[in-house]
């Protein structure tokens, strides 16, 4: 299998193939044996909730996902809820976002490039986790790469004012969804001095940048007064840095060996300089040896201002474009920033974990793109034919290597746990008039996520549920309430997280019901699944009297 010649000169499959791989990856495994784990069961039980419910309860909880939530509601309303309609727009952004980096990386440095550079996107271990994940991370990498393309049209002189008000459109839908996503800002605003854009480049991209900000400003403010919901990330160690350092050494030598080939400068595809032109399966000379520049594998508008036609019918090595940025130029700033800004952002407030910053990944991809153009670059050196196998073949070869990694992010066990599953269990324990109690409370997602596996039993704990308490786990009864009904209880199912899972009892509700169950019953039955833990306590029966 080689790279067809005719593949590299259409944009279109440039950027369609990577996201038909991309999808095909996605949709293999997709639903990990019918699991559900409990940040995917967040999206699931709120999703169910009329509207009104769901912006009742953003007022309390979790309004910085509020976007995504209604996204969803419509999907659940439209087709039912299932892992399928849960999972399947994540698999389509990322789809799209692969689609978005390849044609990044083909008009900045050619075919190889880009088509390298999507189709690894969908390979990364982290975004192949999240690509079967039912939250919005990937949504906000796929607004992140169409803006990141866009600005890329815009400073090789592509630039309408739909350019900029679609920027525009696409970073504000990203602040949405996550505010933390306006990191990609401070990236793009390097790119734009690393590539010396005009004056009215940057003019016209500080007043998008501004208005997407504005817009996204409020979201931020108000979802300040919800950041105990992010209480459980741990402050930053320097073990923590291990991962970004190693992502970044990585990006540093895609951008070196790519300047350094020419596949990183901005050099035009197809030209003396680029790839495409050494390989020879992308440009092609007439008799007379004037480059054919219908045939090249770069966009036409560039390859004409890059080269000329030069003495004795070579190609003359292209001047800089104004303003025509490198890979290096957008895929180092699109790594490093937003790494390096949740550091500096978690130095004032524990904020580092690597999922809020998903999108950062698209510039690995790109530096990736462009190592493989350097490889591709030397091959053609010794065997133009040799050549067009190298793309093939290294993703083949990537492929195999990071098949257990990607069986293994497949299988309920790459998560914490399975609702699903504990719902089953309970759904085949289960007695009519049984209680239900539920340690800790946010465990309640066992049931809203699946409220048939509970048919005939009582929540003993509840007091207000989700829904009426505009909150994600509802409100429960006071301790000496809680007691007195579990005592009222003959036979009680709890469910709570397995050992390894589980952290220390808190709260005095929690404390109380560990208590009464050990001291006024016994437990018959404990099983541990995915886990989650599901216990049956019956009553122990009154001392009699003297």
């Amino acid at each position: 299998m080689t790279c067809d010649p005719r593949v590299l000169r259409r944009p279109l499959l440039v950027g369609l193939i990577p996201a038909v791989w991309t999808v095909v990856l996605g949709l293999w495994g997709l639903s990990r044996q019918n699991s559900v784990w409990r940040d995917e069961a967040a999206t699931w039980q709120v999703a169910r909730r009329s509207t009104g419910d769901i912006v009742r309860m953003l007022e309390h909880v979790d309004v910085v996902h509020s976007l995504y939530y209604l996204c969803m509601h419509g999907l659940f309303a439209g087709f039912g809820p299932s892992t399928t309609v849960l999972r399947l727009p994540s698999v389509l952004a990322v789809a799209a976002a692969a689609a978005c980096v390849a044609l990044i990386g083909h008009r900045l440095a050619g075919a190889y490039v880009g088509l390298g550079a999507g189709l690894a996107l969908g390979l990364l271990p982290a975004v192949q986790f999240y690509l079967q994940e039912g939250r919005p991370y990937a949504l906000v990498a796929a607004g992140s790469a169409a803006s990141t393309l866009l600005l890329v049209n815009a400073l090789r002189g592509r630039a309408r004012k739909r350019t900029w008000a679609a920027y525009a459109c696409a970073v504000l839908v990203c602040g949405w969804l996550n505010w933390l996503a306006l990191l990609i800002l401070p990236a793009h605003l390097i790119t734009l001095l690393w590539s010396r854009a005009p004056r009215g480049v940057r003019v016209r991209w500080a007043v998008a940048a501004g208005a997407a900000t504005a817009g996204v400003l409020p979201l931020a403010l108000f979802s300040l007064d919800q950041s105990g919901q992010v209480s459980w990330v741990p402050p930053l160690t320097w073990h923590m840095m291990i991962g970004p350092a190693i992502l970044l050494a990585i990006g540093g030598l895609g951008g070196l060996l790519g300047r350094r080939t020419g596949t990183g400068t901005g050099t035009a595809p197809g030209t003396g300089m680029g790839t495409a032109e050494r390989t020879g399966v992308a440009g092609r000379t007439d008799r007379t040896g004037r480059a054919d520049r219908t045939d090249l594998a770069g966009p036409p508008d560039l390859a004409n201002r890059a080269g000329r036609p030069g003495p004795a019918g070579t190609v003359e090595p292209p001047g800089p474009v104004t303003g025509s940025p490198s890979v290096a130029a957008v895929g180092l700033p699109l790594l490093a920033v937003p790494q390096l800004g949740l550091i500096a952002l978690s130095l004032v407030k524990p904020l580092f974990v690597d999922r809020y910053i998903l999108f950062s990944l698209l510039g690995l991809a790109l530096l990736i793109g462009a190592l493989i153009g350097r490889a591709v670059d030397e091959v053609a050196r010794r065997s133009r034919p040799a050549a067009r196998c190298v793309l093939p073949v290294l993703v083949a070869v990537a492929l195999v290597a990071l098949l257990p990694q990607s069986l293994a992010k497949r299988s309920p066990a790459s998560r914490v746990d399975d609702v699903l599953a504990a719902a089953e269990r309970t759904r085949q324990l289960k007695h009519d008039g049984d209680g239900v109690l539920f340690i800790p409370a946010a465990r309640r997602d066992t049931w809203l996520v699946t409220p048939d596996a509970f048919t005939g039993t009582r929540d003993i704990a509840l007091a207000e549920t989700p829904e009426e308490s505009g909150t994600l786990k509802g409100v429960e009864a006071s301790p000496a309430r809680v007691r007195a009904a579990m005592l009222a209880q003959r036979r009680i199912l709890l469910v709570t997280d397995a050992t390894g899972v589980a952290r220390p009892t808190r709260g005095r509700r929690d404390r109380t019901k560990a208590e009464v169950l050990a001291t006024h019953f016994t437990l018959v039955s404990d099983e541990r699944i995915r886990g989650r833990r599901v216990a049956v306590y019956e009553r122990l029966a009154p001392a009699s009297g003297g």
